[in-house]
């Protein structure tokens, strides 16, 4: 009887977990699950039942769940929630969430090992709101105080083919819309890239414009992908302001620029308060820089992919904050190759960080030729654990699957500052606090990037479009 308690026979394994008899004997026989032979039957211990590591290593994916949270005083939903950076932060500001939606899975199995009740779903597309209440364990007649989501953003990226609303990752961005909507959350979030704002609603290559070509159309014309989202958000009913905020300002060691939209119901939205400035303007703390956070970590433990022998060759020639413009010139044209001819200032090549700046964004993988993330004395990339830093991940966040899976995620995240910044703020928004105005304050490194200047542009744009053409 004792026996039967502790463990598990193969086929019971199997129907537990949706596998074949065959597979798990095979899991088995080979030690990836830990068992024992007694004559013709493999026993698996019960207790690794609970080990998520070890499921997670067994399974490629993991399931969707509800949440077994006690509901909170702020009842919140993520999504396209990826390792949490932005949940993270949010969190520090006192705003927990009761449920993550992600597809990526190594990152749900991020979420999962650093909130194993949370609730869990994956694509958006695939639940009504009243599926997400389910898994959140929000009933009907609870009132959802805040959405949070960054819908993918490769559609807008300046880095892309700005495809945007044609593209499927652009249309889970309605998607997201659709489902604020929905479930009428007092506040919502939306985060995104910078190229969001001038992306088009309808996209033409670029071989198709030009003499030859009839003009853009209004879809056709830069900026109208977010015109067309701020339109859809109003005549839902709220509210709409956003910026470009780097977050640099908020804390962050990091020169990250992010677009940030508020949707609320009752009151606009004044733009977020910043902690910090970059030759400590208004009388904020300078911003905070990468040995600041790094110094303190230990050679030896960090975890990195390493960069070609033939690179490195050129990477022990420079110095802190160099790249490759300060190779000797002669050096230059064969470090490049054909990118020496390429346009653009092209600064993310051969590039060591700086001491005492904050870190350029991270990228999904520092090793890319074009965005180089050197350390600045070592010859490697960043580390994993510089990664962390540089986000703001406690040293003790779990990040599931290979090197490069957790570069990706949380290359990815939204530094944890600027989630603070923004969590803090959806308090003041829920409990009608004033908030704090920065007149004047340069809130990312680009000019009219703010809702005013954007309405500004757009009707601008409209004016000249109604002007008569003379015909001389």
């Amino acid at each position: 009887m004792e026996l039967k308690q502790q463990y598990l026979t193969a086929e019971e394994f199997a129907t537990t977990f949706n596998l074949s008899k065959q597979y798990t004997r095979s899991l088995a026989r080979k030690g990836v699950i830990p068992s024992e032979k007694f004559g013709n039957t493999w026993l698996i211990d019960r207790s690794i039942m609970s080990d998520r590591k070890f499921l997670f290593s067994v399974f490629p994916d993991v399931e969707d769940q509800k949440c077994q949270l006690k509901e909170d005083k702020i009842i919140a939903l993520s999504f396209f929630s990826g390792a949490m950076g932005l949940d993270y932060g949010i969190g520090q500001a006192g705003i927990h969430f009761r449920l993550a939606s992600e597809i990526d899975p190594n990152a749900r199995k991020t979420i999962l090992l650093n909130h194993p009740d949370i609730g869990l779903i994956g694509d958006i597309e695939k639940y009504s709101g009243d599926q997400i209440r389910e898994y959140a364990g929000i009933a009907k007649e609870t009132k959802i105080d805040l959405m949070v989501g960054g819908p993918p953003c490769q559609a807008f990226s300046t880095a892309g083919k700005r495809e945007g609303f044609n593209d499927e990752r652009g249309n889970v961005f309605l998607t997201f819309i659709d489902r604020i909507f929905e479930l009428k959350p007092t506040v919502a979030v939306i985060e995104n890239v910078r190229g969001l704002l001038s992306a088009p609603l309808t996209h033409r290559p670029h071989t198709q414009r030009g003499f030859g070509y009839p003009p853009l159309t209004p879809e056709e014309e830069k900026g109208r992908a977010l015109a067309y989202i701020i339109s859809l958000l109003e005549k839902g009913g709220y509210n709409v302001s956003f910026n470009l905020y780097n977050s640099a300002n908020f804390g962050s060691p990091q020169i990250r620029e992010r677009i940030v939209i508020f949707c609320t119901k009752n009151r606009k939205a004044p733009y977020l308060v910043p902690t910090h400035s970059v030759n400590g303007e208004y009388n904020l703390p300078k911003w905070r820089t990468f040995r600041e956070v790094t110094d303190n970590l230990e050679e030896e433990t960090l975890e990195y992919l390493s960069f070609p022998e033939y690179r490195l060759k050129y990477y022990r020639m420079l110095k802190a904050g160099q790249y490759w413009k300060n190779l000797p010139a002669e050096i230059q044209k064969e470090a490049m190759g054909a990118s020496y001819f390429a346009g653009g200032g092209k600064t993310g090549f051969y590039r060591r960080l700086a001491w005492d700046k904050p870190s350029p964004t991270l990228v999904t993988d520092p090793t890319m030729p074009a965005t180089d993330l050197a350390h600045p004395d070592k010859d490697r990339p960043l580390s994993i654990q510089e990664y962390m830093r540089i986000q703001e991940f406690p040293d003790t966040w779990k990040l599931w699957g290979s090197l490069k899976d957790r570069y990706r995620q949380i290359g990815n995240a939204v530094p944890v500052s600027l989630g603070k910044a923004i969590g803090n703020h959806i308090q003041k928004l829920l409990t009608d606090e004033p908030i704090e105005k920065f007149d004047g304050f340069n809130y990312s490194r680009y000019k009219n990037t703010s809702d005013i200047k954007f309405r500004e542009l757009m009707h601008k744009r409209e004016k000249v479009k109604k002007q008569p053409i003379l015909d001389f």
